[in-house]
């Protein structure tokens, strides 16, 4: 997936010439952590040439001691110089694909997933966009560098006098620049402490490498300035919580064009992205678990905090699971839809791959959409839901994981190896949160039983 016009001698030569002493060969495991291996500078040629060998066998997900032999080969087009790593020790980055000793692509590494997903869409002639908005919290540290579920400020939505971090946000959006990505806005959120910044849409691969390039940085310059940045979906109780919603469209790719796009239909939407919101919903409770993948996230996804909770799909209301944005006049290509699920949380890669093959699924069976529902859905009983054929999000991540085993499709998108080790640390974890005594539970129950 490397672009073409990035090559070893115009990546050596820029090493030289911003004085590069490190970089960082960086990867990620199932579960989404970045990984990292850092080579001198002068072994950078023979990298290319012949990649960098490392033991699979200690990250999540990859493989067991007996085929733990593994290589990473830099895709040339990620390469960046850290920017808050310059000066005596320059350090750069660049995203490597991981192979296994007979020279195959490694199907544990999701980035190959994400590919793999995208060289089958391909097949037909599209490709697709995504647009992510990741939001999250800026909180505070204490003397010893711990960090607090203390906010950073008091501010709101659009907030300027209240908000203490927009200086904070200006330094990351340069950060993010300077590594390659294209910012459009930033701004304080609904929530004291809650911000976003927003990157431009664009192909699907790219925009998982950014997802990933973006986390660490933000984190990286809060750091700076003494805070901590989160992107743990809900940090905070009685506050709203932290989402991806991501936006998505197919497009030609011999053309450019947007398949969603229908200007005689009433929102707009071609009849390949009716089947396209079709088969997100149809897949909306099997996929969750890759989207909402936390114990944490399912603290997010309840009624009351503009989370979705219904699977329905709408315009104008943002309790529904996905919406589709009003579109400027005139410029019908920016023609997309909104799935307000995912939190940052979650592998992008791995995210990406079970939307699109969910979408898929809906076009490759011609499904139909209900019909849209433009009313607030937290004001609906049970039986006005059940009337609007409307069902719900898993409630924790446990019920999310049973649906996860259910869903076929979603297996197929994510390949026998990542399903099974995702499943199984996933498993894990639920089962360990629920032996946990937590301070609610002593709080409540001990001066009275």
């Amino acid at each position: 997936m490397a672009a073409p016009s990035v090559s070893p001698q115009s990546v050596l030569e820029r090493v030289r010439k911003e004085r590069v002493r490190f970089v960082n060969l960086q990867f990620t495991d199932v579960l989404g952590v970045v990984k990292s291996v850092t080579i001198p500078a002068a072994q950078l040629e023979d990298c290319l040439t012949h990649g960098k060998w490392f033991d699979g066998s200690s990250i999540e997900g990859f493989a067991r001691i007996a085929e733990s032999d593994m290589y990473l080969m830099p895709d040339l087009s990620t390469f960046a110089v850290i920017p808050w790593e310059k000066g005596e020790n320059t350090t750069a980055r660049v995203i490597c694909d991981v192979f296994t000793p007979d020279g195959q692509p490694f199907e544990g590494d999701p980035r190959r997933v994400l590919a793999r997903n995208l060289e089958e869409l391909a097949k037909l002639g599209w490709g697709l966009h995504t647009g992510p908005e990741l939001e999250f919290f800026l909180l505070q540290r204490d003397e010893k560098g711990v960090e607090l579920p203390l906010p950073h400020d008091r501010g709101g939505y659009f907030d300027l006098s209240t908000d203490l971090a927009m200086n904070v946000r200006k330094e990351m959006v340069n950060a993010l620049e300077e590594v390659g990505i294209e910012v459009e806005t930033s701004h304080h959120e609904v929530a004291i402490g809650q911000h976003e910044i927003d990157f431009q849409y664009d192909d699907a691969f790219k925009t998982a490498d950014n997802c990933v390039t973006f986390k660490y940085t933000l984190k990286a310059i809060a750091l700076l300035h003494d805070l901590h940045a989160t992107f743990m979906p809900k940090p905070i109780f009685g506050i709203n919580g932290s989402g991806m919603h991501t936006h998505l469209s197919l497009y030609d790719l011999k053309t450019g064009d947007n398949l969603f796009v229908d200007s005689a239909d009433e929102y707009g939407l071609s009849t390949l992205a009716r089947q396209f919101i079709a088969g997100l919903l149809a897949h909306a409770r099997g996929m969750c678990a890759l989207l909402a993948p936390l114990v944490n996230s399912y603290k997010r996804l309840v009624p009351g905090y503009e989370a979705p909770v219904y699977i329905s799909w709408a315009r104008v209301n943002r309790s529904a699971l996905i919406r589709v944005p009003q579109i400027s006049p005139g410029r019908p290509d920016s023609t997309r839809i909104e799935l307000r699920c995912p939190d940052a949380s979650c592998n992008p890669y791995l995210a990406f791959s079970v939307m699109l093959a969910a979408g898929l699924d809906g076009i490759k069976n011609e499904l139909s959409p209900p019909p849209p529902v433009e009313e607030n859905l937290y004001h609906f009983d049970e039986f006005q839901r059940a009337q609007r054929n409307v069902g719900t999000l898993p409630a924790f991540l446990g019920e999310a994981l049973d649906e996860l085993e259910r869903d076929h499709v979603i297996r197929q998108a994510l390949g026998d190896h990542v399903y099974d080790r995702f499943l199984e640390a996933k498993r894990a974890e639920w089962n360990e949160y629920r032996l946990q005594i937590s301070q609610w539970e002593l709080d409540r129950y001990l001066p009275i039983f």
